[in-house]
């Protein structure tokens, strides 16, 4: 696919890469010299620099009647660039333009998206707090992405004394036939690895489990050493855009949980407690020890920090650990950031970019679906979309039959709606011409993988 990416900041960068790791044309149109300079020498893309609101800037990266450009995205900081260069594209006859939108008024309805003419319009806030959300809905998941409305890939910790811990993949898959969820990857120490039927898990590993949503709690259940407990009250410091939409999310979606907020700034304490009547808005200091006793952290089974600083989201975030909270959650902004939670005590760190960015490549991979793939780059392992094509020799063959060699999985097949849709597989599913295939294989059986399969290696 022939795509513009309008934006080589973090986000930018980060669409970019991936995309053209699945092998799109990709032109990157950037402004500044530096970061016009680093996707040009570290991506394989091509780079137009200039400003992307600019009607002959996004000429000469092929925004015309007859450059055929099949998509653009924009993703810089600045709306006015991200709508008006959408804008132009659809007036060059691009069929599908998506924005992103740093002011929240523009995502608060369909109607700004509409009204513009462009396809997608997304927030990184509301982003985030999506992520958030599933986090604390789901005790036991350490990262959390969203495929559709059915399925998703959740990272669990084994706890020692869980049903998991020391099963092979086998006997957890025979004891709870049921459960239908594949572990693509296990994160185990400093090393990680693609599983076989065989291995065992242990205490501590990172299972990056694809799962069905309505059991999700079943799942999650195996890891864990308890039964997850009812979600009944939710800190968050920091009332600004991600604070409020969280809290918004918890408040209209979450029915009887307890939100508190508190910030530091008054006149913004007001404005949230008058939008958002129904949480508990405190005016004060989120580092103060007592204050979060006062207001029951230790009964708190979420505890969120949001506040624009990434050090003290997570000093905060170790803080309500220690004092008792369930799960503590800190958002940062800084990628380097996210590695941090093997070292403190913090169950979840979520990265503000990379919420976004992988909904953005999800638009693209998954057009279908409002998909999030944000935790694949973490993994350490060869991860592919690969398209089954005619004449497959896996078409019509139950993949228990299939014979993939070991160190390779099948984690999810996205088909056409009229179908069976997005949809995880089990040994007794088949494939059809024109699935699309996530594929997690190492790099010494790739070729191999690719090759049952029927697709051609690059």
């Amino acid at each position: 696919m022939h795509i513009v990416i309008v934006g080589a900041g973090e986000i930018g960068f980060s669409v970019a890469r991936n995309l053209s790791q699945d092998g799109n044309d990709i032109v990157m149109v950037e402004e500044n010299p530096e970061r016009a300079a680093k996707a040009e020498n570290e991506l394989d893309v091509m780079v137009v620099r200039g400003n992307g609101a600019r009607p002959n800037v996004l000429e000469k990266a092929g925004v015309s009647p007859d450059g055929g450009v099949e998509m653009l995205i924009a993703c810089s900081s600045r709306d006015e660039v991200n709508i008006l260069a959408c804008w132009i594209a659809k007036k060059m006859g691009v069929p599908r333009v998506i924005s992103r939108a740093v002011g929240m008024e523009f995502t608060d309805t369909d109607a700004w998206r509409r009204d513009l003419g462009i396809d997608m319009m997304v927030s990184p806030e509301r982003s985030v707090a999506k992520e958030i959300e599933n986090l604390l809905e789901t005790q036991g998941a350490v990262y959390s992405s969203e495929f559709d409305e059915r399925a998703g890939i959740y990272a669990f910790r084994v706890q020692e004394d869980s049903p998991a811990c020391g099963a092979t993949l086998l006997e957890l898959r025979r004891g709870n036939a049921k459960l239908v969820t594949i572990i693509v990857y296990i994160q185990r120490e400093d090393g990680g690895f693609i599983p076989k039927a065989s291995d065992a898990l242990q205490a501590g590993d990172l299972c990056y489990s694809f799962c069905y949503l309505d059991q999700i709690q079943e799942i999650a259940e195996l890891y864990q050493s308890h039964k997850a407990k009812k979600l009944k009250r939710v800190m968050i410091i920091g009332a600004g855009k991600v604070g409020f939409q969280t809290a918004f999310l918890l408040h209209h979606r979450k029915k009887g949980v307890d939100v508190r907020i508190i910030d530091i700034d008054r006149e913004k304490c007001r404005r949230i407690a008058g939008e958002l009547p129904g949480a508990t808005v405190l005016w004060g200091d989120g580092a103060d020890e007592d204050l979060l006793i006062q207001e029951g952290v230790s009964n708190a089974g979420g505890f969120v920090a949001t506040t624009d600083s990434d050090e003290v989201n997570l000093i905060l975030a170790s803080l309500a650990k220690t004092l008792g909270a369930r799960k503590s959650i800190a958002v940062v902004r800084r990628k380097n950031y996210q590695k941090l939670s093997e070292a403190i005590p913090v169950d979840a760190i979520v990265s503000r970019n990379d919420a976004l960015s992988s909904v953005l490549i999800s638009a693209v991979r998954y057009p279908g679906h409002a998909s999030t793939l944000a935790m694949l780059d973490q993994i350490g392992a060869e991860t592919l979309q690969v398209v089954i094509p005619d004449g497959s020799p896996a078409i019509g063959v139950a993949l228990k039959d299939l014979s993939l060699p070991a160190g390779a999985l099948l984690g999810l097949v996205s088909r056409d709606e009229g179908a069976h849709g997005l949809f995880i597989p089990t040994g007794a599913s088949s494939l059809l011409a024109g699935d699309k295939v996530i594929l997690f294989a190492t790099l010494e059986v790739i070729n191999d993988t690719l090759e049952a399969l029927g697709v051609k290696a690059d």
